[in-house]
């Protein structure tokens, strides 16, 4: 089960940081769980805007997509779902699936877990919710994912861009008030450690003694 360093399992393991103007701030994706044919890729992007217009388009037959294109999953990050959920590695729509297809490239702002597997993209930085860039891609645009080059590239001239940010409006947030609000209002982005702000550089608050 144990390999030598000479001879390893699988040479390119790990996880890998991918940057472009698709995630300024960077974004990861696990090569040993990923298929070789996908780590240099370009498709179509088959955008979903909320984790429920996911699972219902993934189950739509008239959903426009093949195994080329690239699901992109938005508002899934620290302060969208809120939380930065375990959505990520989302599923193969259900009529790729009935043609044999079992992995296609996925992007979003959220997670998953560390026994999932696939080509998928993970921690997008800044999130959408935020208005990174992965707020303004749209269906039908083309985006590169290239692994050996550590790249992640929307194929949108700066200028559109620009325009397209310029008329983007914020989502709703999940509250008004209470401790999701605040945990909305203060969560940092992924490469930032999804941690709030309020508490960069403590290590904690004192434990009262009669709490031993």
């Amino acid at each position: 089960m144990i390999t030598s360093f000479d001879a390893p399992f699988k040479p390119d393991a790990g996880i890998a940081i991918l940057r472009g103007n698709l995630a300024p701030d960077g974004a990861v994706i696990k090569p040993s769980a990923a298929s070789p044919e996908l780590m240099v890729h370009t498709g179509r992007a088959v955008v979903f805007e909320t984790v429920e217009e996911m699972h219902h388009g993934v189950e739509d037959e008239s959903l426009d997509i093949d195994a080329s294109c690239i699901m992109v999953l938005k508002n899934c990050g620290p302060k969208g779902y809120p939380g930065m959920a375990e959505v990520g590695n989302m599923p193969i729509p259900t009529k790729l699936l009935r043609e044999g297809v079992r992995d296609m490239i996925r992007i979003s702002d959220a997670r998953m877990s560390g026994t999932a597997y696939g080509t998928v993209v993970l921690h997008v930085a800044p999130e959408a919710a935020a208005g990174g860039p992965l707020a303004l891609v749209r269906n039908g645009d083309t985006i590169t994912l290239d692994v050996p080059a550590r790249s992640l590239h929307l194929h949108i001239d700066d200028a559109e861009l620009a325009a397209r940010k310029a008329a983007w409006v914020p989502p709703e947030p999940a509250a008004v008030r209470g401790y999701t609000r605040l945990y909305i209002d203060h969560v940092l982005q992924a490469d930032q450690g999804a941690d709030l702000d309020f508490l960069v550089g403590r290590s904690g608050s004192p434990v009262p003694r009669d709490n031993h």
